[in-house]
């Protein structure tokens, strides 16, 4: 087995038994999502708030396992398959962090869900920016459009720019925590921006390759 995914093993090993532990423990109705403000706005049944997240990380473990066997150009991704392992860990270790924010805020601890989750949000985005820049032409993972499909150039170059551009979003997401009331706005702005910049880049891109030819 690789290392990468026995560490990830773990990871849903230990949601589980967390979860587990913590059953007789949480509230029969859970909080479940809380909004901008750190306000709860979302509940779900005890079973539910305890053992979902264990579900959705072992189905995107899944799946993540599957990506590379299906896609047809799996030989690419060979090319940087130690990066998406890694980000399979990353995404598993994400999940697993705000699993365990929600049963200790259902136990009683109380903290601004928000300012907690941004540091694993811009560590998360800034590892994206590294699994951008070394992606290779594939159909599951990176920046698909029509245009970066459609030419290896077009990819490299687009992929390039938002490795740098993803990095930088993780960045400004930490600053966000300074900056309570505005942090959401630290985690959207950067995100979108750069991917509708790199969506027209890539159409630019694609044309002036046209051109050439």
């Amino acid at each position: 087995m690789k290392k990468s995914y026995l560490i990830i093993s773990i990871i849903i090993l230990t949601s589980l038994a967390t979860g587990f532990y913590f059953y007789p423990q949480v509230p029969d109705k859970m909080a479940s999502h809380w909004n901008a403000k750190g306000e709860v706005d979302g509940y779900m049944s005890k079973f539910w708030g305890v053992f979902l997240m264990p579900i959705i990380i072992l189905a995107m473990f899944l799946l993540f396992l599957l990506v590379p066997k299906i896609d047809p150009l799996k030989a690419n991704i060979e090319k940087f398959r130690k990066y998406f392992d890694i980000f399979i860990i990353f995404i598993s270790l994400f999940l697993l962090y705000i699993y365990l924010l929600t049963l200790f805020w259902n136990k009683g601890m109380r903290f601004d869900m928000g300012q907690v989750m941004m540091p694993a949000v811009g560590l998360l985005i800034f590892y994206c920016g590294v699994l951008i820049s070394k992606a290779k032409r594939n159909w599951f993972i990176g920046i698909r459009t029509p245009w970066t499909l459609s030419n290896d150039t077009v990819w490299e170059k687009t992929h390039r720019l938002g490795g740098k551009l993803f990095k930088i979003s993780g960045i400004v997401i930490l600053l966000g925590i300074l900056l309570k009331n505005l942090m959401i706005w630290f985690v959207l702005i950067p995100v979108i921006v750069s991917s509708i910049y790199l969506v027209v880049y890539s159409y630019f891109e694609f044309q002036r390759e046209q051109k050439r030819r």
